[in-house]
């Protein structure tokens, strides 16, 4: 049991042959991945992109943990056109937060671009579908491995991943 697998989030803002449904894995411990492949701190300084993987198991990890108590479950979103939510977190009472994993400050922009063109679409669902709306996004936060957190102009939340908790 290392490897988990997350369920794809399939609501019904673009046809549904474009959208992403297959599960995805994710470790259930990203140190277990590293520990494996026997890496030391210094390959990630030459693996940008590995480390990008094994920081966003991290965040799901810390996500799953943090929002077990309010029943929280996680999904993900990809489509056809690459527009992506890296997570997004359900809670029992409906409610539910657009999330993105980013590294670097330089990454924000692109997350953050990603969540609010998600809740476009669903606005513009919402504007044809009249009797059944999906409801909004309640937050849209770009999780990052920077040192500050802010609101962004757009609504989105920049959190820094040592500010997660329950």
């Amino acid at each position: 049991m290392i490897v988990e697998d997350i369920d794809a989030w399939c609501p019904a803002i673009r046809s549904k042959t474009s959208i992403r449904s297959s599960k995805k894995r994710n470790f259930i411990d990203p140190s277990i991945g590293v520990a494996a492949m026997g890496l030391s701190p210094d390959y990630f300084s030459k693996d940008y992109k590995t480390l990008g993987f094994l920081f966003e198991s991290l965040c799901i990890r810390d996500l799953k943990a943090y929002s077990a108590a309010d029943g929280g479950t996680i999904s993900y979103y990809h489509d056809r056109f690459n527009l992506e939510a890296d997570a997004v977190l359900h809670l029992e009472d409906g409610r539910y937060a657009l999330i993105e994993f980013k590294l670097g400050q330089t990454e924000v922009d692109i997350g953050a671009h990603h969540l609010c063109e998600i809740e476009r679409l669903i606005d513009e669902h919402n504007k044809e579908d009249q009797q059944c709306p999906l409801r909004k996004p309640d937050l849209k936060i770009v999780i990052t491995s920077t040192k500050y957190g802010y609101k962004r102009e757009d609504g989105v939340y920049v959190i820094p991943i040592g500010c997660l908790k329950n």
